[in-house]
């Protein structure tokens, strides 16, 4: 049995393993998916992407994610940003309709090696994040040391972000998991930690829910700065400094959220057939058959 080829890819350190299931099906199931972003008997990454068959018109390519602890989510922001550059490269286009759990995200280029992605409207009702129970989604009735009076933000998978005077005080890999799983949260979140720079630039680490501490999450500094503009921190338009670097965030007046950042490709290669279930059949869409909410948490290398 040959190998399954793949693309690793990355947005600001935030990497991925792509592999492409639109010719021939598949299958993987959280284990194999677990195995395969283990960074040190796998290939590596924060989360696994199966790009399939869209099954909604207008779209290119469905976008099924899986983080590296195996468990099937909603969205990712740098993921579509890697996604629409190797679809847009595939078909000689600068933009391109992507299916995902969430919904449709449209993309285009942006400037060399650069992609914008729409990632539509937040949300923040207390069910649509979604809480176990009715609350001021603008100050979160929740609180870890230094981590305090959050802002709840959905962004098609659900974000608590925290403002504090000092990141660098606040030790996130102790206290990300313990928010990640606090009860107020049934499908747990991403757990976002904020310092407001300027009105127009924001440093932010995210805690990201099956994943940890990552170089950059995308729809974390969409949530980010939705949650600094709705407090009255910053402007609708804004710098999101990662650790990886920087995002451009626009809340648009259309109520949309545009994520303009940089896309790079590690390497490419094939995924040993040991580390695949013997079945070669596809897994069910999102929505038939699996609830995409069930678990989640979103190396220098050569850009093409």
């Amino acid at each position: 049995m040959r190998g399954v080829p793949f693309v690793k890819m990355h947005g600001l350190g935030n990497d991925f393993v792509v592999l492409d299931a639109r010719r021939k099906p598949i299958r993987i199931d959280d284990k194999t998916a677990e195995a395969i972003a283990a960074r040190h008997t796998g290939v590596g990454c924060d989360q696994l992407i199966v790009v399939e068959k869209p099954s909604r018109k207008g779209a290119a390519a469905f976008m099924r994610i899986r983080n590296a602890d195996g468990g099937e989510v909603e969205a990712c922001g740098n993921a579509a940003r890697c996604v629409a550059e190797l679809i847009m490269r595939e078909n000689g286009c600068d933009s391109v309709m992507l299916e995902t759990a969430a919904g449709l995200i449209a993309a285009h280029a942006a400037g060399r090696n650069r992609v914008a992605v729409d990632m539509g409207e937040p949300r923040w009702g207390w069910r649509d994040i979604p809480l176990a129970r009715d609350c001021d989604t603008d100050h979160l009735p929740l609180a870890l040391g230094p981590l305090m009076d959050g802002v709840a933000t959905s962004m098609g998978n659900p974000h608590a972000t925290f403002f504090v005077a000092d990141i660098g005080a606040v030790d996130i890999a102790k206290l990300g998991p313990q928010l990640e799983h606090d009860k107020l949260f049934p499908r747990r979140a991403n757990i976002g930690v904020a310092q407001i720079l300027s009105r127009e630039k924001i440093r932010l680490r995210v805690w990201e829910r099956g994943a940890g501490l990552t170089p950059a999450c995308g729809t974390g500094a969409c949530g980010a700065l939705v949650a600094a503009s709705r407090r009255g921190l910053s402007e609708r338009h804004a710098e999101i400094v990662a650790d990886g670097g920087t995002l451009s965030i626009e809340w648009r007046a259309d109520n949309h959220v545009i994520m303009t950042g940089p896309v790079a490709v590690s390497f490419t290669g094939t995924i040993d057939p040991s580390l695949l279930p013997l079945t070669p059949t596809l897994a069910p869409p999102a929505g038939r058959g699996r609830d995409p909410h069930r678990r989640e948490g979103e190396g220098r290398s050569r850009a093409r």
